[in-house]
């Protein structure tokens, strides 16, 4: 006769089948423990994994439950989200946010392509002397960004794992604003949107000019090729002032440093504590938020500019992780 250990009988020893075999193992060689469990089977078979997999990719904007719904109309087997999460995180693609670019065409990728190569080679004090601008827009309403992908590690930027689109809309203000190594205009911030008047008679004559002055013949200006920025008002008080222009591939986003600077911005309004919450707050913690921004961060970002070029040209002008 033996007894079971003080303490051992408890939970799922207590069911009658659980103790029959308890005993009759320790009948036979002496030990009641639990032996070794390779636990549930799989639900699914190599082949339906891969087919996830292959679905996945080809469609990347599939979600856990799409897939799903696929894999059992294509071979009978039902699984969970959580398994499709699981089966896809074995071969290391998760759900991820999409990178968001503007679209390009080929002409576009060209363009990017040879400016890249031409200016690759540019010393930190040829790019000392480029002020580069652009125009921004702030409002209160932000995309929610809802749309997952199944992307792999190290591919954020890969074409399939990017989406095109334009801004987003919504009641804000329009800034501009200038970044030079060691400088920076002031924040010009507007309701508005910017017309070729608009553009000479603020943003050149009283702020661009005043930089001009200052650095002499050295100084480009960096601007891209919206219809305000070629209108010819603007060329003419260019060339009334004596400010050389930098030519500048058109939809270049990643090549612009102040773009990073747009989104530091963004970041440092959206950590306010209490965050805006109407237009007049949103102006007043944008035109701080601005000057508070380190000017050794600015500075990096403009000295990047061979790096960019450099993944310009490893991208043949496509999109960068710039």
């Amino acid at each position: 006769m033996w007894t079971y250990p003080a303490g051992s009988i408890r939970g799922t020893w207590n069911r009658p089948e659980c103790l029959t075999r308890l005993s009759q193992r320790f009948q036979d060689d002496g030990n009641m423990s639990r032996c070794y469990s390779t636990g549930r089977p799989r639900v699914t078979t190599p082949n339906e994994d891969r087919y996830l997999a292959v679905t996945a990719k080809r469609n990347r904007r599939s979600t856990a439950s799409d897939l799903s719904r696929q894999l059992s109309s294509a071979t009978g087997t039902r699984v969970s989200r959580q398994t499709v999460y699981r089966r896809l995180g074995h071969i290391v693609l998760y759900a991820r946010r999409p990178v968001r670019c503007v679209p390009l065409t080929a002409t576009h990728c060209r363009q990017q392509l040879a400016w890249s190569r031409e200016y690759t080679f540019w010393t930190p004090q040829q790019w000392s002397c480029v002020m580069f601008s652009y125009e921004s827009r702030f409002s209160l309403q932000s995309d929610s960004r809802r749309t997952f992908i199944w992307k792999a590690p190290g591919t954020r930027y890969h074409q399939e794992n990017t989406i095109e689109r334009h801004r987003y809309g919504g009641a804000g203000w329009l800034v501009w604003g200038g970044i030079i190594l060691g400088s920076r205009t002031d924040l010009h911030v507007q309701s508005v949107t910017m017309t070729g008047h608009i553009y000479r008679d603020v943003i050149l004559e009283q702020h661009v000019r005043l930089f001009r002055g200052a650095m002499g013949a050295e100084f480009l200006f960096m601007d891209d090729n919206a219809r305000p920025h070629r209108a010819n008002i603007v060329d003419e008080c260019l060339q009334s002032e004596d400010i050389t222009r930098m030519d500048w591939p058109a939809y270049s986003p990643d090549l612009n440093p102040i773009e990073h600077v747009w989104d530091m911005l963004g970041r440092r309004i959206t950590a306010r504590q209490p965050p805006p919450t109407c237009l007049p707050e949103l102006r007043r913690a944008l035109l701080d938020e601005w000057c508070n921004i380190p000017q050794d961060q600015i500075d990096n970002l403009i000295l990047s500019m061979p790096r960019r070029c450099k993944a310009y040209i490893a991208s043949s002008g496509r999109h960068t992780p710039y």
